[in-house]
């Protein structure tokens, strides 16, 4: 590997931080290499560490990687206009075979929205937060009042929608907040919702798809599909599509989807290998509502990551995140024996506020710039499972999500 001319670099006492002399790099198949200028000569292994790295993620929307004439690696913003050797990717990097990723950032679990938040002026951002009147939904919205924001409170329960709005309004009655009815368990709500919005001629910067139900008892929705499912998965699919144009114009936009660790412990696919519709909407025989939960909050980051390939392009990214564990939140209530576990495990978990720091993280981050198909846990971007890593049940995911629609719906529901 040829030898790069020398660049100094300050010294530091962190672990993941560089010894004087040293570079970082990538090659063109996305792995980090580390230059030492003083002796002249490259190694894989970082010089602290030991550890071998990747980068992570899709290039930055505008950015486009080129090779010079000695086969060197270079980077071009088109954006700005610039030509640079680093790629920019590297402030996100990942072990090699690692469990979580090593993300350099000052924020972790103990984290709140209103930290991250701090000194950051949102006056002209819109943002949409599905399931807003309460728990971690409630607290994204507010972060983002509180900072000037527009902010659409997307909810099925207005009674609890507009008692949220006049709590927002009494910590600061300047906020501009709206709230909207949506039912995510109705693809007509669904409509409804965004016929509304886009009346309004509002740009839309940032959409947190937070709403989510658990433990729910096995029942049908009016498009007789799973609540669990349609909830927390193919109502947000729809939403997001009806919207898209709305992010576009809006672009750089961003929209963040709310998962769970939980979709580790589950697959969607038969044992053929194929997208299976009955393990997503099961019949009441073969229903398991934590079961169902998971494989919903899979279909999440699937989708996340296929929403990014596709419109990142247009200026629109896509994270996924996991807001905290053994959240305490409105979410559980659907079955006394969960508020009960929840409740015994209350003092071992996130605030709301802490629960709400990575949504408003990935929503509002500069180093989130242009960069998504990730997914964020404790405001730090890790790995999650392979088979949400899986861009072909993505791709099934999304066909059969169009599918779902168009036959309740009709094929201009999901028109492009």
């Amino acid at each position: 590997m040829a030898a790069l001319k020398y660049a100094g670099l300050d010294d530091t006492d962190s672990e993941d931080e560089l010894p004087p002399g040293w570079e970082e790099r990538s090659t063109r198949d996305g792995w980090v290499y580390f230059a030492n200028h003083g002796e002249e000569k490259t190694q894989w292994e970082h010089p602290k560490t030991g550890k071998r790295k990747r980068v992570a993620g899709d290039l930055p929307y505008g950015w486009e990687q080129e090779t010079d004439a000695t086969g060197q690696v270079f980077y071009v913003d088109h954006l700005n206009k610039r030509t640079t050797y680093l790629d920019p990717r590297l402030a996100f990097t990942v072990d090699d075979n690692p469990v979580r990723a090593n993300t350099r950032q000052r924020y972790d679990g103990n984290t709140t929205a209103m930290e991250i938040l701090q000194g950051v002026d949102l006056t002209d951002k819109v943002a949409i937060v599905t399931g807003a009147n309460a728990g971690i939904g409630f607290e994204t919205a507010k972060s983002f009042a509180l900072h000037g924001a527009t902010v659409i409170l997307a909810c099925r329960n207005l009674v609890r929608a507009e008692e949220a709005k006049r709590q927002i309004l009494e910590e600061w009655h300047k906020a501009k907040v709206e709230v909207i009815p949506l039912d995510l368990a109705s693809l007509r709500s669904v409509q409804h919702f965004a016929e509304t919005f886009k009346a309004k001629n509002l740009p839309l910067h940032l959409l947190i798809c937070n709403a989510a139900i658990f433990g729910s008892w096995w029942s049908l929705t009016e498009d007789g599909l799973d609540s669990t499912f349609q909830t927390n998965h193919l109502g947000h699919f729809y939403l997001v599509h009806l919207l898209q144009e709305s992010l576009r114009r809006s672009s750089p936009s961003r929209v963040v989807i709310v998962s769970s660790e939980s979709h580790r412990f589950t697959d969607i696919k038969d044992s053929s290998g194929k997208l299976d519709l009955i393990l997503l909407s099961p019949p009441k025989k073969e229903y398991w509502a934590m079961l169902a939960y998971n494989r919903s909050k899979l279909c999440n980051i699937l989708f996340s990551n296929e929403l990014n390939r596709r419109l990142s392009p247009n200026g629109v990214t896509s994270n996924a995140v996991h807001p905290g564990n053994m959240m305490y939140s409105s979410i559980h209530r659907s079955w006394w024996v969960y508020t009960l576990l929840f409740t015994f495990a209350r003092p071992f978990t996130k605030s709301m506020q802490q629960g709400a720091a990575t949504s408003v993280y990935c929503a509002i981050s500069p180093d989130l710039e242009g960069l998504g198909g990730m997914y964020f846990n404790n405001c730090c971007r890790c790995l999650p499972s392979q088979e949400a890593q899986n861009e072909g049940t993505a791709a099934a995911l999304w066909e059969l999500s169009e599918r779902l629609i168009q036959e309740r719906l009709g094929v201009q529901a999901i028109s492009s």
